[in-house]
């Protein structure tokens, strides 16, 4: 019986998470766990308001137990926010599950992301945030990724299809669309 999230999908603002998530979870017959969703759900507010009412440190904390909640949905994609990897007790319950970093290099993350929109850390000169946001997080990311999936010049389906035939490849999901995933039976 799985008891983990399928894929757990982290990287930078304008990688593509939550939109390749939608086509993964679709794919699967799962929800779809987006974790800053579930911040802005659970506060009644939107992200740039909590950092601005609220401080990041609260955002944080909330982010944190976001991460916690949907990281225990045996049924579903989950989306990180693109920071949420900074806390050292997500890294540790990250362990263990199948962690994909959707990899996106500034100039399509700008197109993505659409930078002067309502994104805290990137408000003033987003470019250069953005580019130091990554020096520092790229580490991280790569560490805590099982697989890494570059998403420049790429469609959401092109990003889609290549990761569900790299998850296949790990008997992890099914490949083509339409196809669910089968959970291995257990050896007699």
């Amino acid at each position: 019986m799985v008891t983990n999230p399928r894929v757990v999908l982290i990287g930078p603002p304008g990688a593509g998470k939550t939109t390749v998530g939608q086509l993964i979870a679709q794919r699967l017959g799962l929800a779809l766990l987006d974790t800053d969703a579930l911040v802005v759900a659970r506060e009644g507010r939107s992200i740039p308001e909590i950092f601005v009412d609220s401080g990041e440190e609260y955002f944080r904390d909330v982010e944190r137990e976001s991460v916690a909640f949907a990281l225990r949905d045996a049924e579903a994609v989950v989306a990180l926010g693109g920071g949420a990897i900074l806390d050292e007790r997500t890294r540790a319950e990250l362990a263990g599950h199948t962690v994909v970093f959707l990899d996106v290099a500034l100039r399509d993350a700008s197109r993505r992301a659409g930078f002067d929109q309502g994104r805290p850390l990137l408000a003033l000169n987003p470019r250069g945030q953005w580019l130091a946001l990554m020096e520092y997080r790229r580490p991280i990311y790569e560490s805590l990724a099982r697989l890494q999936i570059d998403t420049n010049d790429r469609t959401p389906q092109e990003v889609a299809d290549d990761l569900a035939a790299r998850l296949a490849e790990l008997g992890h999901v099914a490949a083509e669309p339409g196809d669910r995933e089968v959970a291995p039976s257990e050896p007699s």
